[in-house]
């Protein structure tokens, strides 16, 4: 049982006075003693005026909260992803990386429709930039023949790719072609070398099933973001999955994340696996 788990009332006071502004708390990520990295993260599309600032409120909410790198793409609002939507959107990260330096790591972000250009795009910006991974949405599941090349190169490369995914029956907006982590697994088996990373487990969908899904994919990684601040579900994807499996990440629902591990009763030497050891693991194995 975690040392420093402690009630979800306590906890939610306190970060919602970190969300305030509040230093109260600072420490509460660093008191685990490891490096703490967001695996799933975004910077803010440009169409939006105000995106320098919210850019910059990300990092200033993330120091307050004790998270040290953020793993980020940025997507573009169309749908399905144009050709010029995800260069803009990667070039625009890779700008970041100068504006945040050791802050922020970049995903590469492609429709894998454009098969040639997808593929380019993510040899110039894992081989030229130090991209650390690649970003797939929704513009295909995971489980159709148009991922196989990209996954091929991810495994060259070395590098993870960071999936969109949900098992929901209901969506504000409908996403027909919205993956899950059965689409995932189907993925994995085919390729279970590949470094795959299941999104926001608490996004929203059947988290339970989400879990129970995985259980066949042991090459599979999950991600702990979301607004879903139900109680359970890091204890259970410890139980099921194992904690080597699982990244600490946010998916901008920082306080909901943070609460979501800092509350949880595992053991304080899985959280700092969450937390940043399994991902730094990921990493090291970059050979680009």
């Amino acid at each position: 049982m975690s040392s420093t788990a402690f009630p979800r009332r306590d906890l939610l006071r306190a970060v919602g006075g970190l969300a305030a502004g509040s230093a109260a708390g600072a420490e509460s990520l660093r008191s685990y003693g490891v490096k703490v990295i967001d695996a799933h993260a975004h910077l803010h599309h440009r169409g939006r005026p105000t995106w320098r600032e919210d850019d910059q409120k990300l990092i200033d909410a993330a120091d307050r909260l004790g998270i040290d790198q953020l793993c980020c793409s940025i997507l573009p609002p169309e749908r399905p992803t144009t050709l010029e939507g995800f260069r803009e959107c990667n070039r625009w990260m890779a700008e970041a990386l100068g504006r945040f330096p050791g802050r922020v790591l970049g995903y590469v972000f492609v429709n894998p429709g454009y098969t040639r250009e997808a593929l380019e795009e993510v040899r110039r910006y894992v081989g030229s930039h130090g991209f650390i991974g690649i970003k797939l949405y929704n513009d295909y599941r995971a489980d159709e023949p148009v991922l196989w090349p990209l996954v091929e190169l991810a495994i060259e490369l070395g590098v993870p790719i960071l999936h969109h995914a949900g098992h929901a029956r209901w969506l504000p907006q409908p996403q027909p072609r919205i993956s899950d982590a059965g689409h995932l697994a189907v993925l994995a088996r085919r390729y279970p070398e590949a470094m795959i990373i299941c999104a926001h487990i608490a996004g929203g969908g059947d988290w339970e099933w989400t879990i129970k899904a995985l259980r066949a994919a042991p090459s599979v990684y999950l991600d702990l973001s979301g607004s879903v601040i139900d109680e359970g579900v890091v204890e259970m994807a410890v139980e099921e999955l194992g904690a080597e499996r699982l990244l600490f990440a946010c998916d901008m629902s920082l306080a909901a994340s943070v609460g979501r591990i800092r509350g949880a009763a595992v053991a304080d030497a899985d959280k700092r696996k969450i937390l940043g050891e399994n991902i730094e693991r990921i990493l090291a194995r970059r050979r680009a």
